[in-house]
């Protein structure tokens, strides 16, 4: 575990600068649950260890929309590269302090981009049906798996956007504002442990009121099935985003 964490900020502590990726996140809906550190801690990749905030960690839920993704500096693409995106996630720290994300699972409506994020960068993408839908205040957002599995693995979500919020907490800035994410090429194994970051201008954020959440993917991506109520819900009508090359850890050269 790592003595020494980069602190957590609401703005990039690193610039992408050449991107290897460029895309927007739109009309996010974050929804989380706390957990015991050990609970998870098994789930992560060989190298990482559960990021945790007064001694708690979190199982994350976020809706959004992908918009125009596109590669190095090239446009972005209209429609393979816009889709809803709905994953399930926990918060990682590695040994050089970086914190991040790790993905369980990361349901997508574009066969193409599933199918690259899966073998390009062993990214646990799956194929959904999916919509987002927006009426006044209301974001609606539905999935149902297709491939590879569990199908019918699925979730329902509707909130109501609140008022923004002015100073978000710390707390708010640990669950949002993640400046990469863990990686691991091949499972098991620390050396393959890989460390995307991304930046983006600071995201706006929102209270948000739960008002739907039918949901199994948390339970589908092997995590703890909520029992209560999550601690969080916030929304953000979404921000530009640079993701950068995966980073080895010193030493370890690159497959």
């Amino acid at each position: 575990m790592p003595t020494d964490s980069v602190p957590v900020t609401p703005d990039a502590p690193v610039s992408v600068h050449p991107p290897l990726l460029t895309q927007q996140w739109l009309d996010l809906t974050f929804i989380h649950w706390a957990v015991e550190p050990g609970a998870v801690a098994g789930l992560l990749p060989a190298g990482t260890f559960p990021d945790t905030h007064h001694g708690r960690t979190y199982v994350g839920l976020v809706a959004f929309r992908m918009h125009r993704v596109g590669w190095f500096r090239l446009p972005g693409v209209p429609y393979l590269g816009s889709f809803p995106e709905t994953n399930a996630r926990l918060y990682s720290v590695d040994g050089h302090g970086r914190r991040g994300v790790v993905f369980r699972s990361m349901d997508a409506s574009r066969l193409i981009p599933v199918l690259m994020g899966r073998l390009a960068f062993r990214l646990p993408y799956l194929w959904s049906r999916m919509s987002v839908r927006s009426e006044g205040r209301t974001v609606a957002y539905t999935s149902r798996r297709r491939w590879p599995g569990p199908r019918g693995a699925h979730c329902r979500l509707t909130v109501r956007i609140g008022e923004r919020i002015d100073e978000p907490t710390e707390s708010d800035h640990f669950l949002t504002a993640r400046w990469g994410m863990h990686n691991a090429f091949f499972p098991g194994r620390a050396e393959s442990l890989a460390y995307l970051p991304n930046d983006h201008p600071r995201r706006p954020l929102h209270r948000a009121e739960l008002l739907t959440c039918e949901e199994n993917l948390v339970a589908a991506a092997g995590l703890p099935a909520p029992s209560d109520a999550p601690v969080s819900v916030l929304y953000s009508p979404g921000v530009p985003v640079r993701l950068g090359r995966p980073a080895r850890p010193a030493g370890i050269p690159t497959p």
